[in-house]
């Protein structure tokens, strides 16, 4: 009988490394309450964060040890921080301290507005201030606001929502976290057949149906524009350059002027007939050019599961 050694690390399960600590973001965002920090998270979420509401401070440490398991494939997470009491700060100070000490990349979103524009937006709503205790709403502001004045200076981005509407503070979210222009907005194109509807949540719909149809081309026929022969024999047809071309500049247009009015998401829907071979072959060689405009690009085919005969 052979004795085996349960320290051999080849006898033992190979277990997953974790996740460096330094591949992690952690995004606190915090301020005045009125300030506008629930459009703030939402806005966040959007842009691919998991997003924790309410979340006391000490249990921001637990949740980075879930994210650097290496099972975990959340690596961005944004907690709202409401820190209302003296206590909540000063463990908010003491997890701070410990992220940094463990590498991982921490941020401080503020949000803050003017006295008045925070009596306003109470007043509008008809609640009282967190922390008004019964007496006069400027006496819970300004001791709220005395209470984040630390938090305030040490925030990496601040922003004063008195005068900007929830489109203006998401664009300025987007350009704090993300940059501006068009890369903050995400392109997905999707090719679909006309037979089988023209699609209702498309921001562009283009019609290729102009191209040659590869269906009546019997070795191109069971292929799709995914393949090369089809992709090559559509790219190549008369008029399928000059259509991308001018399509590529009016998208590349459009697309500037969705960043500058806070619409990140853009759908565009290129059809054939049937979906499997024009439509498929543009929508692949418009997301390439795009791509080349440093844009985020995602692509799908709506009738590639259905017959081949359908094309």
């Amino acid at each position: 009988m052979t004795d085996t050694n349960p320290a051999d690390p080849a006898q033992e399960t190979a277990q997953p490394s974790p996740e460096p600590a330094s591949n992690v973001e952690v995004l606190l965002i915090t301020g005045m309450s009125g300030a506008g920090r629930s459009h703030a998270a939402d806005s966040v979420e959007d842009m691919g964060w998991y997003v924790v509401d309410n979340l006391p401070p000490k249990l921001l440490v637990p949740l980075v040890d879930m994210m650097t398991n290496s099972a975990s494939k959340i690596h961005k997470l944004a907690a709202v921080i409401d820190v209302r009491s003296r206590s909540y700060f000063d463990d908010l100070s003491q997890v701070l301290s410990h992220l940094d000490d463990l590498g991982v990349k921490t941020r401080i979103l503020f949000l803050d507005a003017s006295d008045e524009v925070l009596i306003k937006r109470y007043e509008s709503v008809r609640r009282p201030h967190p922390l008004q205790r019964g007496g006069r709403l400027i006496d819970g502001i300004s001791e709220e606001r005395a209470l984040l004045a630390n938090l305030k200076e040490r925030a990496d981005i601040v922003i004063d929502t008195s005068s900007l509407s929830i489109h203006q503070l998401s664009t300025k979210l987007y350009e704090g976290l993300l940059g501006t222009g068009p890369t903050t907005v995400a392109v997905h194109i999707f090719s679909f057949g006309f037979k089988y509807g023209i699609p209702l949540d498309a921001d562009f719909v283009a019609d290729v149906r102009f191209l040659p149809n590869p269906f009546w081309v019997p070795q191109l026929r069971e292929l799709t524009g995914l393949d090369e022969p089809v992709s090559d024999y559509v790219l190549a047809s008369a008029g399928a350059k000059e259509f991308l071309d001018a399509y590529e500049k009016a998208i590349d247009t459009a697309i500037q002027g969705y960043a500058r009015e806070d619409k990140h998401f853009v759908t565009i829907a290129i059809g054939c007939t049937g979906g499997q071979h024009r439509s498929v072959a543009m929508s692949e060689e418009l997301a390439r050019r795009l791509r080349t405009h440093g844009l985020n690009v995602t692509v799908s085919a709506r009738e590639l599961h259905r017959h081949r005969s359908a094309a």
